[in-house]
């Protein structure tokens, strides 16, 4: 997929990790791949785990790659780009997945001209089942961009969004696996409740919550026209749908997107 391309990292924790295991399970090389991580004991890990070449020094790694994914935390980010200077990404497309920061913040820490693509995946990518929402800067190409969703395509499914909506992203599919986790333990809890033991009722409720996902995406059809073919009149599922609608179980669920969008704006104002 790289096509004759080397892709650098600029940071080695989880998620750098989940598009690396993604990468090499879709045939890219290890020799294609090459990380710059500060932690010796994480270095260590990634060699052993995945053979690639994993680097102490950002420029190095920078100096030996065609395309960049910035994967630090946005607070650290602007002195790391202040260090490696704006002909460390010089010719280079950029890819940032770091939540807060903005594809014209990027072009300017990275140098007016430079090619970016922002990108917000979701903690499923360690399990190759990511959501990612891809945007691309004023200098990014077709091409680039294309790119960009080969790469998170392998750890997921992608979408190509306006960077306006990127705070909705975040709100929504970015914040989305703590409320999925949420509802996966509340089912547990209602089974063990009701007599199931703990490791049955887990794994009934997170099957169930796959397989429905799964269903969904398969089908294409709408959330509510698969609701109906699980309600049957008088039933036990319109029993419990109507507990959840008096307790406001979509409203809640929306305000919680709403909320997290709210936040993830006003982070991206500091």
């Amino acid at each position: 997929m790289l096509k004759g391309c080397r892709l650098g990292f600029i940071g080695g924790g989880n998620m750098a990790e989940a598009i690396i295991k993604g990468l090499l399970a879709g045939g890219v090389t290890a020799a294609e791949l090459v990380v710059a991580e500060p932690m010796a004991e994480r270095r260590e890990f990634l060699q052993s785990a995945y053979g690639i070449d994993v680097r102490a020094d950002n420029g190095e790694v920078a100096a030996m790659t065609d395309a960049l994914i910035i994967a630090v935390k946005p607070q650290v980010f602007r002195g790391m780009a202040s260090a490696l200077g704006a002909a460390g990404f010089a010719g280079k497309l950029v890819i940032s997945i770091m939540a807060g920061i903005s594809i014209g913040g990027m072009e300017e820490a990275c140098g007016g001209s430079s090619r970016v693509i922002r990108v917000m995946p979701n903690t499923p990518a360690l399990a190759l089942a990511g959501a990612s929402a891809i945007c691309r800067g004023k200098n990014a190409t077709d091409d680039d961009l294309f790119f960009a969703q080969g790469i998170f395509d392998l750890v997921g499914t992608t979408c190509v969004v306006d960077e306006k909506l990127m705070d909705a992203v975040t709100g929504l599919s970015g914040s989305g696996p703590a409320y999925v986790f949420m509802f996966i333990e509340a089912l547990s809890d209602a089974g063990l409740k009701n007599g199931l033991p703990r490791d049955v009722a887990t794994r009934l409720a997170a099957q169930t919550v796959l397989g429905s996902a799964k269903l969904l995406l398969e089908t294409g059809d709408h959330p509510g026209v698969l609701k109906e073919k699980v309600t049957s009149p008088g039933g036990t599922t319109i029993a419990g749908v109507a507990s959840l609608e008096r307790d406001a179980f979509r409203g809640t669920v929306m305000a919680a997107v709403d909320a997290a969008t709210a936040r993830s704006a006003e982070l991206g104002k500091k």
